[in-house]
């Protein structure tokens, strides 16, 4: 009898194969990093399904200039460390239209589509990408609930969740017309408890930030955020609470979580028993486009 693997064990095996299916079907595909968990998890099943070789495509960080400095700090720190052939793109030409950053919707906003959706674009055209990996996991939002692992961009780059391939018995269609190109999400079975867990059995470096301390922190929208100068307003109160980040993007759209775990143990048991996604803190989801509507424009 084949031997019985265990879940996280069932679901390595099925991203290694889809990170494989890739190279052997694209011509030119890239691995988008964004120094997050579940990039974490992702790099590490790219490490793997290529072992002992080196990773056989690039990684591209579409760089908003307003991450968490600990993110900048850990992307070129494990950069150098693993020698990854690592692409930064930003859209630095729409920065002079920013919106003040102490407006967090309208610069959440601002951001989703002019930093990450028309920077992507533009970095898949630039390059001549024809396949793009990400870690979107269909858990985390119902948009994503709708994506195949393997999903189909027009020629505009654009998703229509009604026009997509059928993916029978882990099979998928990979062909695509110039100009045309494909999204691929090696994770989408994993849930958040299934990330923390393999961090956790593989030891895999996260950014310190998901671990909870005491931390300065304001409240906008509802959110609490880091208490960054390019936030606050005189009105503002700082307040020292013990928090964390479940998920991690910019500073002005990724509110915190109050928490006291300290250890990938505890993170592991929140994860087992949170009752609302991590990605409710966010507020680049909460603008006047859903998450599918930034998704078809083309929003990862």
């Amino acid at each position: 009898m084949g031997q019985i693997l265990s879940h996280l064990e069932a679901l390595e095996a099925e991203s290694i194969h889809i990170f494989r299916e890739v190279f052997a079907e694209f011509r030119n595909p890239v691995m988008l990093w964004s120094v997050g968990k579940d990039s974490s998890v992702l790099l590490r099943l790219a490490q793997k399904a290529f072992y002992p070789g080196a990773i056989p495509f690039p990684m591209m960080h579409v760089d908003t200039t307003c991450k968490f400095p600990e993110m900048y700090e850990f992307r070129d720190r494990i950069a150098d460390e693993l020698g990854l052939n690592l692409i930064v793109e930003s859209n630095t030409a729409a920065l002079k239209h920013a919106p003040p950053m102490n407006k967090p919707g309208r610069y959440c906003d601002f951001c989703s589509r002019n930093m990450k959706t028309e920077a992507l674009l533009a970095a898949i055209e630039k390059h001549g990408f024809d396949a793009a990996i990400g870690g979107a996991r269909r858990e985390e939002e119902r948009s994503r609930a709708k994506e195949r692992v393997f999903s189909f961009r027009d020629e505009f780059g654009q998703w229509d969740p009604k026009n997509q391939r059928p993916e029978l018995w882990n099979l998928y269609n990979t062909r695509v017309h110039e100009g045309e190109g494909i999204r691929v999400f090696p994770l989408s079975n994993w849930t958040e408890a299934d990330i923390w867990r393999y961090i956790q059995v593989e030891e895999i470096p996260i950014v310190d930030l998901y671990y909870a301390a005491e931390r300065p922190v304001i409240e906008k929208g509802g959110c609490l955020l880091r208490a960054d100068e390019r936030l606050m307003t005189d009105e503002d109160e700082v307040k020292t609470e013990w928090v964390r980040w479940r998920t991690l993007g910019c500073v002005p759209c990724t509110g915190a979580v109050r928490s006291k775990a300290t250890t990938l143990e505890e993170i592991v048991a929140e994860a087992l028993t949170a009752t609302h996604s991590e990605r409710e803190n966010r507020l680049v989801d909460q603008g006047g486009d859903s998450m599918e509507d930034k998704k078809k424009d083309g929003y990862f």
